[in-house]
């Protein structure tokens, strides 16, 4: 006598508790009780994070290379502008700039010290 396997239709607890094993909730609550810092912690919604392992010099070079970026995308839209909406712009570009040089300068500061 041979016999056919028929798949049996899953039951709604097996596809809630498939569910809920994905669910970041309960990976948080697994780790917390089985495992010590294993889990990447989950984003607080921020758009993006810094690593924490990063110097304060490597964060103001960056912040640096980023109102560069900035800058020469407020100069763009400057120049395809007129009138008030032109001033506008060149009014950013204009902070960017002030704000570039603060953090420039608090880059040469550390350097200062350790040649003085």
């Amino acid at each position: 006598m041979t016999t056919t396997h028929c798949p049996q239709p899953e039951t709604p607890e097996h596809n809630e508790l498939h569910d809920m094993r994905s669910s970041g909730a309960a990976r948080r609550a697994l780790d917390y009780y089985l495992k010590e810092d294993m889990s990447a912690p989950v984003a607080d919604g921020a758009l993006f994070a810094i690593k924490p392992e990063i110097t304060q010099e490597e964060a103001l070079v960056h912040a640096s290379d980023l109102l560069r970026s900035a800058a020469a995308t407020a100069y763009e839209s400057a120049s395809n502008h007129q009138g008030n909406q032109r001033d506008l712009a060149f009014s950013v570009v204009y902070l960017i700039d002030m704000a570039k040089a603060m953090v420039e300068r608090s880059l040469q500061a550390p350097q200062a010290q350790a040649n003085g």
